[in-house]
């Protein structure tokens, strides 16, 4: 099957998708008889060109009869072979179609003990053939959908299997995040969208999920990352209660290292949604991974919607001017709830002519066995969670030491 997307040409983000499952000729032009019809393209042609297979074992042969050109992987072409995930673009400053061809995935017949009464219980995989056991009736693209992990606002996230290797060179299951239908026609949910693939492609840190595809598929957009498995802060504390100051200390310095290789990028991103419920445990190590990267910010771009969650999102940033100190206040808000159980909001109060998280009355107000906050770990809280974000840590690194000397 031969699949065409036509990509942003700025961010290479796709737009339209088009697939063509048995056909050996594919026509591209502003003319309505074509295929693909690109008609408000200018310097497109009204037949511009051709991508024809001779035979099913030949490769695929672009033919260019365009005015203006065709360009394959940037060089001007009028016939030759292309080849997978080749970029063609119709014409110098003329539109981007992403060339790729996906080979069906073969049904391997299911071995007669792999049944879930012959596995163990809740498994998705036959430990006797490695073959699911009971997916869903389900593929989206060349992916097997294995279970539906969760639904939102936003659309559904499925566990999915790899089975080809196409990912990693190797069978794997992953997280795959589709938006729905309602959210496609939001600018702004669209962005947010597009803007965490593009922003985890880039990012390559073991504290960050990594990025694996990107993809439209019937009209919807598809995630594809890195399955951790682990829970995340929000769930361990309301299901175990709040933590040792230790344990506390020693996964917000994992989280701050975590920021710090952002805030360090060039130019440095702003997560902007650093709270309890997108920092997880992860269980192979027991250390900390920072998700959901649809709201991560550059620094030097026009000031956008506020984005946060409340008791975590710092001042400056609910007037739309985050800035790297944003997420150490966050994660001095987060260490709050870690440490009592509390909503953050519920210790901002009026303290020297101004509101703030006010460590020091959680002290005052507690008697010793409800709370283990020693004074100077209320200092370094309170510093992280300033109002005015000059008087705060200046780097995540700074903070980092800080909540290292109160161990």
């Amino acid at each position: 099957m031969v699949i065409l997307t036509l990509l942003d040409p700025q961010n290479k983000t796709p737009l339209q998708q088009w697939h063509f499952p048995y056909q050996s000729l594919i026509r591209i032009g502003r003319a309505s008889d074509n295929e693909i019809v690109l008609d408000q393209f200018a310097e497109v042609s009204r037949h511009h060109l051709e991508l024809r297979q001779n035979t099913p074992d030949s490769p695929w042969q672009l033919i260019s009869y365009g005015t203006n050109g065709t360009f394959l992987d940037g060089i001007l072409v009028s016939q030759k072979a292309i080849a997978n995930r080749g970029i063609l673009q119709l014409a110098k400053e003329g539109p981007l179609l992403q060339f790729e061809i996906q080979t069906p995935v073969a049904q391997i017949p299911q071995n007669p003990c792999c049944t879930p009464e012959n596995n163990p219980p809740n498994s998705l995989f036959c430990i006797h053939c490695g073959q699911p056991l009971a997916p869903q009736e389900k593929l989206i693209r060349q992916y097997q959908i294995l279970r539906t992990l969760g639904q939102g606002g936003m659309g559904t996230t499925y566990l999915a299997w790899d089975k080809t290797g196409s990912i990693s060179g190797h069978p794997l299951t992953f997280v795959l995040k589709e938006m729905n239908a309602d959210m496609e026609r939001i600018p702004k949910a669209r962005e947010l969208f597009e803007r965490e693939a593009r922003i985890l492609k880039t990012l390559d840190h073991p504290g960050i999920p990594k990025y694996y595809d990107f993809f439209v598929h019937e009209g919807k957009k598809y995630l594809g990352m890195e399955l951790v498995h682990g829970q995340n802060l929000e769930q361990r504390i309301y299901k175990e209660g709040p933590l040792t100051p230790q344990q506390g200390i020693e996964w917000m310095i994992q989280a701050c290292n975590i920021l710090e290789y952002l805030h360090s990028l060039r130019p440095p991103l702003v997560h902007r949604d650093v709270k309890p419920a997108n920092l997880m445990v992860r269980n192979l190590d027991n250390r900390i991974v920072l998700l959901d990267f649809g709201a991560v910010k550059e620094i030097g771009t026009p000031p956008g919607t506020r984005i946060g969650a409340e008791g975590y999102s710092a001042p400056e940033q609910d007037r739309g001017q985050p800035c790297p100190q944003s997420d150490i206040y966050a994660i001095g808000a987060t260490l709050v709830f870690l440490l009592t159980r509390d909503d953050p909001m519920t210790h901002y109060h009026r303290k020297d002519n101004q509101y703030c998280i006010d460590v020091t009355g959680i002290l005052a107000h507690r008697e010793a066995d409800l709370c283990e906050i020693a004074p100077q770990l209320a200092q370094v809280i309170e510093q992280a969670c300033a109002p005015n974000p000059r008087k705060r840590f200046s780097t995540a690194q700074e903070l980092a030491k800080a909540l290292e000397s109160c161990v």
